[in-house]
């Protein structure tokens, strides 16, 4: 396994992003399924596991404790904090919330730490920074469970190279963790150079564009009534027949290149620049493989050229977020 600088941990240049097995797609997959996958991305050499306190509402922290916990040694282990599922209404219903004050931080830690059934998470993120909370107080929290061992070193997820540098400069920051693919570029406008200069290391999210660049069209009329992509404009009757049709074009590119369009997604990232993580999420033993497979992928500069020339920002059709969550990451924005 080809291996990628991340803080102090030397871990898999592709990591496996835990949500899907739990949240976000539709119905959580059985246990049994969803022990098969993590497994297998162990055996398989992965050594970068990442979930989130707020994914399943802490299931998906539950099960990477449940099936990880005899390995635990064997492979970095990433969770967030700053956005979880709390009963606001006082009725047992957990909605999403936003909350990144220094309490909220220490008391969402603890909590990981049993559901992960660790006495240290390796990687721990600011989920969202809590525009109400300066990232000043929430990231000197942060620093205080480093102090304390509960952390070993601390990330952020969705923030703009300036808030980047603000949290730098009160604990140093290991990896940022943001939304990253042809289909998403704007890591390109600063945030990307920000971590370069930092010795920070990139962690791309959603890296395949939640399915899209698979190579088939997403009909979200068909997708579990629960699945995220549902509110995404891009999925969306206005914009997905005109993202559709970039999807020829791109599976003949991967032909070019000799591998699958998942593969070329990846390969692409990879390329990209060494401080790139990319962290896909599958609910398959099969898929987990074929992303791995990444790894082989060697890219030629004029195939990378017509590639990104092919899909980009200017490309695409339609923003990445409806504009709730537009208006809840700190991101720069193309056209913003």
């Amino acid at each position: 396994m080809k291996t990628r600088q991340l803080g102090s941990f030397n871990a898999s240049a592709i990591g496996l992003g835990c949500m899907n097995l739990s949240h976000a797609y539709g119905a959580p997959v059985s246990g049994e399924q969803a022990e098969r996958v993590l497994l297998s991305a162990l055996d398989a050499g992965v050594t970068l596991f990442d979930t989130a306190a707020l994914y399943g509402f802490g299931a998906n922290e539950t099960l990477v404790g449940k099936v990880m916990k005899p390995h635990r040694q064997k492979f970095t282990l990433a969770s967030k904090c700053g956005m979880q599922g709390v009963d606001v209404a006082g009725d047992g219903k957990l909605v999403r919330v936003i909350d990144g004050r220094p309490e909220t931080i220490r008391k969402t830690c603890e909590d990981s730490l049993r559901r992960l059934q660790t006495d240290v998470i390796d990687l721990y993120y600011l989920h969202r920074w809590d525009k109400k909370v300066p990232i000043e107080d929430s990231v000197g929290a942060l620093s205080d469970l480093v102090r304390r061992g509960h952390i070993r070193s601390i990330g952020l997820s969705e923030v703009s190279a300036g808030t980047l540098r603000k949290a730098n400069g009160v604990h140093p920051i290991a990896a940022v963790q943001t939304e990253y693919s042809l289909w998403t570029r704007n890591p390109e406008i600063a945030v990307l150079d920000a971590c370069r200069e930092l010795g920070v290391a990139f962690v791309a999210f959603s890296p395949v564009a939640r399915g899209f660049l698979c190579g088939k069209p997403i009909d979200a009329a068909a997708l579990d009534a629960k699945d995220i992509r549902r509110a995404m404009p891009r999925f969306g009757p206005e914009h997905a027949a005109a993202n559709a049709k970039l999807l020829p074009g791109y599976a003949a590119l991967a032909r070019e290149a000799g591998c699958t369009p998942s593969q070329l997604a990846l390969a692409w990232l990879l390329h990209k620049a060494p401080h790139i993580i990319p962290i896909p999420g599958t609910t398959s033993v099969e898929h987990l493989h074929d992303d791995l497979g990444a790894l082989n992928v060697v890219l030629d500069s004029g195939l990378v050229m017509r590639l990104e020339a092919h899909i980009n920002q200017r490309t695409v059709s339609g923003p990445r977020y409806n504009p709730q969550g537009t208006g809840e990451v700190d991101t720069e924005e193309f056209g913003a």
